[in-house]
């Protein structure tokens, strides 16, 4: 049930996505179709657009934590739709409780979150992926 979509801000880690999840790529192509998921974050993945630990390697650090979102309706039930950009953000689309690393939420039915690790609106995307030349 879409109530139930929460995307986890995990302090110097991982998006973790759990409920009603999938995953594509930019293209169409369907990486995962899953009630659990962890996502990079930091951009260093050897796995992306999945977490493999990487982040403690490289030293990622944001606490998790972000203010300023206002709280929206939710609109409709179903599964939460990430798409991977090439060499951009991620879009979630779908009904969705974005969740903080201190345990504080807001409802989105949309939200463009940085897969880069370098956007200064963390988990959010600023656009800094083209500014560091990212690459997915």
């Amino acid at each position: 049930m879409s109530q139930s979509n929460r995307i986890k801000v995990r302090e110097n880690g991982p998006l973790l996505c759990t409920g009603e999840i999938e995953v594509y790529a930019e293209d169409g192509y369907l990486f995962t179709k899953s009630d659990d998921v962890a996502l990079c974050r930091c951009g260093a993945s050897k796995n992306k657009p999945f977490c493999d630990g990487t982040h403690r390697e490289v030293g990622f650090e944001n606490d998790g934590i972000f203010a300023g979102i206002d709280p929206v309706e939710l609109q409709g039930e179903g599964p939460l739709v990430i798409t991977m950009y090439d060499d951009a953000g991620m879009v979630a689309r779908g009904p969705m409780t974005i969740e903080c690393a201190d345990g504080t939420s807001v409802t989105r039915n949309e939200a463009v979150f940085c897969r880069c690790g370098h956007s200064g609106n963390k988990p959010f995307c600023d656009i800094s992926h083209k500014e560091f030349n990212f690459e997915a």
